[in-house]
């Protein structure tokens, strides 16, 4: 006659096997990247380090493109003013945080909303160095027809 004790672990084990073939599974599965839509807003603010584009703005991209940008506060009006190149679509940020990754940079973080966009990217290519990093904050991301 079989162990009550044997009999346990013998039904235990055979219920953890699957539980553990189904974590494994879901863990694996690939996180959805973000595809950038022909038109979308988003408000961002830039931060850290000796670097143009600093500031908040609300820009609308259209076509992979800035098509407006506003200055929401002194520095990004500047920006906007003198040097609209330094204004950034969520494909160039993306493209920097890829970027700082491939250089190995000391600090190349980003957090993303479930559907893939980004909502943080933190980047410092050399923690002891001044002036390197960079911070940006997305918020109020819409997307439009």
């Amino acid at each position: 006659m079989p162990r009550p004790h044997a009999l346990l672990l013998i039904a235990v084990s055979a219920l953890a096997l699957p539980a553990t073939a189904c974590g494994s599974e879901t863990e694996a599965a690939p996180v959805p990247r973000w595809a950038e839509p022909a038109r979308y807003s988003f408000t961002l603010l830039s931060e850290g380090g000796e670097r143009g584009g600093l500031g908040k703005y609300r820009i609308t991209v259209a076509d992979g493109k800035v098509a407006e940008a506003v200055g929401l506060d002194e520095p990004a009006r500047r920006t906007v003013a003198g040097e609209p190149q330094n204004v950034r679509t969520l494909r160039d940020l993306l493209t920097e945080l890829r970027q700082a990754r491939a250089d190995k940079a000391d600090v190349a973080d980003a957090v993303f909303a479930p559907d893939g966009h980004p909502t943080e990217i933190h980047l410092d290519w050399e923690t002891n160095s001044v002036d390197d990093e960079a911070d940006y904050l997305i918020t109020e991301y819409r997307v439009h027809p």
